[in-house]
């Protein structure tokens, strides 16, 4: 998949330029000198030989079908160059060319020209507005950089090619940071993240994929292919510009809490991929997971010849809920046998300043043959008896012997820097910081439970799709987007939510009569599609006992609507069963993303879920794994499982109205905000019982 890219047996370059300085001559002569081996094929009109290699006026000249064609031409000559590729045959084409979307409207009509051209002709496009690819192994740089990255293992994909060309930079001077591809992902008219990521499944030259994006155009393709790809390999990712979830105004809880960061958050855990919120944090797990084995457990060993340092690691795993390694008895005796007195045998094991390397080399290698230790971190600071070049050879040789993940932390500059060399001679890689290697370490963790995590099973119910469709049709008959809350119980019937007796009146003698037939106490309730949030209008009455506290209550609450809200329609109210408030409120709802579609919510309920915010997302569709970890996400988790001899709150109960939910929203995407809030869940065994429920339609 896009072999033509990576591998291609033949290259035109169309725009390669005679003068040194242009674009063109820069991509030429980086192809050159990568040492790419098979035919290249300059194109240009106005010279006949450019760089050695003779040039030809157009491709459909050249007397072969390259494989990849490399646009470096003004925007304006860039169409008909790409028909041109289209005509020849040329399946594979980068566009380095800026001025299109990026620079304005009329360069989103020249990008819409290029698509349509791409897709008449089968043609794959990587740009336009891009830096170019790399691909170590082939060899091949086709880009304007200065430079070609060091081969290694790691596949880079970027959005940003002016943060590539630093990286590159940063490559170049680092012993340890190697790459097999480096592709600028620009405009991503055609080929995006999802494409790069499924063609480097399989790719054997590439152990981990790293991506710095600033937005996915299709959420739900990048969660399906991250998952089928994360099972194979890692996938880390740097994602800019925290903003909010679109500019369309809000109006539900769930709008308010919900945004652009937390919706990638979920898609990213959904798809197994780990998200990284720093650059130097992603190539210091990168170059883990490019040359060590996976980490399988979460028990580390650490062995330094300072204690400091020791305690710094021990404090930053267990922050990042690392497990600190509780070696064998026999492991610690024998550690003991031939450490100094003043040394420890415990984990993290001192074994002091003075150590040289035969020291560190015997500890090593009993820590290495523990059975409870899964992976070691080996911190060494410059002493005057530390023998850096010595102790670094055994750590790495070690690695080559052990299937575990060993890192050094040679900590210093001047002295540290021979043993940063020789540990990358062994592909051990090697942190300044204890904290550094700790979060690496926690990296491999996370990667190893995203990927032994089961795919979702799906679960359908069999629902009424189609009053809800009736429902929303009369809505959007008045002209209406907020469905009002008599409209919602409808749907909320619809797919199974277990509602309160309630009947909408509309005089307070209606409400009288049917606050008779429900049986006393009541709720009341201000009805109108304009008032979402009723108690913020003085809309609710609770504890009704009697006929004259229903007329009371309705003249109230209809007096306050129309004074707060005086244009909005009234319907009346609605008289609702008092149910028991024994239970713990919690807040049910979803968000529509623009990436990635339906972001449902859950957390703690009522009137405090905008003050406190504890709540957790998932992108759906999802199953009921992913349900069942949301109830354990938020902070006041404990709460739902029973505190003080509280008993439980009904988890099954909880756990099926958020895959119902999830369902709703899937099965209609028109639905673009909803709150079930309160949600009033009893304990285990008795349910759960929907208080209040509002939706948005889109507009």
């Amino acid at each position: 998949m896009l072999e033509g890219f990576f591998k291609p047996k033949a290259v035109a370059v169309i725009g390669a330029s005679t003068q040194p300085g242009k674009l063109g001559y820069a991509v030429l002569a980086n192809i050159i000198e990568s040492g790419y081996k098979a035919n290249l094929y300059p194109i240009n009109p106005k010279a006949n030989e450019i760089y050695g290699y003779k040039a030809y006026a157009s491709v459909m000249d050249v007397p072969e079908v390259p494989d990849l064609a490399v646009i470096v031409i003004p925007y304006n000559y860039v169409p008909n160059a790409l028909r041109e590729c289209g005509e020849k045959g040329i399946k594979s084409v980068v566009i380095i060319s800026a001025g299109f979307r990026e620079s304005g409207v009329e360069g989103v009509e020249r990008e819409r020209e290029v698509i349509e051209i791409a897709k008449k002709y089968d043609i794959r496009v990587i740009g336009p507005n891009v830096l170019g690819i790399i691909d170590t192994f082939t060899p091949i740089n086709a880009t304007f950089a200065a430079g070609t990255p060091p081969q290694g293992n790691i596949a880079f994909m970027s959005q940003s090619g002016a943060l590539q060309t630093a990286i590159l930079d940063w490559s170049l001077a680092s012993k340890d940071l190697g790459f097999s591809k480096f592709v600028s992902l620009g405009n991503k008219a055609d080929i995006s993240e999802v494409d790069l990521m499924a063609a480097w499944a399989d790719d054997p030259e590439s152990h981990v994929i790293l991506a710095y994006i600033e937005g996915v155009p299709d959420g739900q393709e990048f969660i399906k292919v991250g998952r089928e790809v994360s099972r194979k390999k890692p996938i880390l990712v740097l994602k800019s510009g925290a903003t909010e979830s679109g500019s369309r105004a809000v109006s539900s809880h769930t709008g308010s809490l919900a945004g652009s960061e937390q919706a990638y958050d979920a898609a990213f855990y959904q798809a197994g991929v780990l998200r990284l919120d720093k650059l130097d944090d992603m190539f210091n797990c990168a170059r883990a997971f490019a040359n060590q084995p996976l980490l399988e457990g979460n028990r580390v060993a650490i062995v330094t010849n300072a204690g400091g340092p020791g305690i710094l690691a021990t404090d930053t795993l267990e922050r990042l809920k690392m497990e600190l390694a509780r070696m064998e008895r026999e492991t610690i005796q024998k550690l003991e046998e031939f450490l100094p007195d003043a040394a420890s045998a415990a984990n993290p094991v001192d074994v002091l300043g003075d150590a040289r390397s035969d020291r560190f080399s015997a500890a090593l290698e009993l820590i290495a043959a523990d059975p409870n230790v899964d992976a070691i971190m080996c911190i060494v600071t410059p002493q005057a008896m530390t023998e850096i070049i010595e102790t670094a050879n055994a750590v790495g040789k070690l690695s080559q012997r052990v299937d575990k993940p060993i890192f050094g932390v040679f900590m210093g500059e001047e002295r540290a820097k021979a043993g940063e060399d020789v540990l990358a001679s062994y592909g051990v890689p090697n942190y300044s910081f204890p904290e550094h290697a700790a979060t690496a370490f926690a990296a491999m963790r996370d990667y190893n439970v995203a990927r032994e995590r089961p795919d979702p099973e799906y679960v359908h119910f069999d629902v009424d799709t189609e009053v809800v469709r009736e429902v929303f049709a009369a809505v959007r008959e008045e002209g209406r987007v907020s469905v009002g809350e008599a409209e919602s119980r409808k749907v909320a019937e619809a797919y199974g939510l277990r509602l309160p007796k309630n009947k909408l009146a509309s005089t307070a003698e209606e409400a009288v009569e049917f606050a008779n037939d429900i049986g006393y106490p009541v709720v009341l309730k201000i009805a109108s599609p304009a008032i979402l949030h009723k108690t913020d209008v003085g809309g609710v009455k609770v504890n009704l006992n009697g006929a004259s506290d229903v007329r009371d209550a309705f003249d109230l609450i209809v007096y306050r609507a129309q004074r707060y809200v005086p244009d909005a329609r009234i319907w009346g109210c609605l008289v609702q069963e008092m149910v028991s408030m024994d239970g713990i409120e919690v807040l049910v709802g979803m968000n529509r993303d623009p990436q990635f579609g339906p972001l449902v919510t859950f957390g703690l309920g009522g009137i405090l879920v905008e003050v406190l915010k504890d709540v957790t997302f998932r992108v759906a569709p999802f199953g009921r794994q992913d349900a069942e970890e949301m109830l354990d996400e938020i902070r006041a988790h404990e709460m739902l499982r029973g505190v003080r001899g509280r008993p439980p709150a009904d988890r099954e109960a909880m756990v099926e109205i958020l895959l119902k939910v999830g369902q709703l929203v899937t099965d209609f995407p028109e639905i673009v905000e909803m709150d079930i809030n309160p949600l009033m869940v009893y304990d285990s065994g008795r349910g759960a019982i929907t208080l209040d429920m509002r939706l948005v339609l889109h507009d």
